[in-house]
């Protein structure tokens, strides 16, 4: 197999580990914004939710960033300012991950969750994302 050959397969599974990834990373930021209430049903069901972290959004991110490298290597993308914008915003993606981790496994031992200010960027990072995988400008 040729790496002509591969370059579907190689975008299919980047897009969707991305696909996956970002399921878990809009679910982590909604059980946040309810973890704000004391609720007694909160703490199940974040440990849940770390569960699935563990099992699906982190691994699907790592394979993402592993995909998404091998289609940037045999493109030879870059030297170019779109996957230099996008890798940016892929990182702040990745951070606010980071951060929605820690903050789930407080919830899930019990202590309440601080409100993560860069939760609101998710979804225009994610639309700004796919604009700049698919037009490349």
């Amino acid at each position: 197999m040729t790496l002509a050959d591969a370059y579907p397969w190689l975008k299919a599974a980047h897009v969707a580990c991305a696909l996956l990834f970002v399921g878990g990373v809009v679910a982590n930021n909604l059980i946040l914004l309810a973890g704000r209430a004391t609720t007694d049903w909160i703490v199940p069901l974040t440990q849940a939710l770390r569960r699935w972290d563990r099992v699906v959004t982190t691994p699907a991110m790592l394979g993402a960033w592993a995909f998404g490298s091998g289609l940037a290597v045999s493109g030879g993308w870059f030297p170019y300012g779109w996957l230099q914008a996008k890798l940016v915003l892929v990182v702040m993606l990745s951070a606010v991950h980071g951060l929605q981790s820690g903050q789930i496994r407080r919830l899930a031992i019990g202590y309440g969750a601080k409100p993560l200010r860069g939760a609101v960027l998710i979804v225009p990072a994610v639309i700004a994302i796919a604009v700049l995988a698919v037009v490349k400008p």
